[in-house]
């Protein structure tokens, strides 16, 4: 079975965030970081080099397959802040028409900026995804 390539580490998240080379988007990630810290209750950990995740969960999938994954995180990328949440907890639909500007991957959220989108609705979106998977995942 393979190993998980993105894992929980001790690198800084602050040096991660200060990294990023676009001010306006380490602004956001920084605003972002607060945003999820307080919402949460949970202290930022990088996954791997290039994930800010906030707490975890342990999965299994039917295949086997198993490991550790942030209950939310977040990602600074080339074209866009990219959000890690659940992928289906119920209020998702009614709050992605709420949000404001956004793209859609199966497990991702990406915006290409705080501004474009309702941060009301993602806290709220956080909460609901966090206890989605507390609820289907707890230890």
């Amino acid at each position: 079975m393979a190993k998980n390539k993105t894992v929980e580490t001790n690198h800084s998240v602050i040096d991660f965030i200060n990294a990023i080379d676009n001010e306006a988007r380490r602004a956001d990630c920084f605003e972002l970081n607060l945003l999820i810290s307080s919402q949460t209750g949970l202290p930022p950990k990088m996954w791997g080099n290039a994930i800010v995740g906030y707490g975890s969960y342990h999965y299994r999938y039917d295949s086997g397959h198993e490991g550790d994954a942030p209950l939310v995180g977040f990602a600074s990328r080339t074209n866009a802040l990219v959000l890690y949440l659940a992928v289906d907890f119920d209020t998702k639909g009614v709050l992605l028409q709420k949000l404001g500007k956004y793209k859609l991957g199966k497990g991702c959220l990406y915006i290409k900026k705080l501004a474009d989108v309702d941060t009301d609705v993602l806290l709220v979106m956080i909460a609901d995804s966090v206890a989605y998977l507390k609820s289907k995942y707890q230890r």
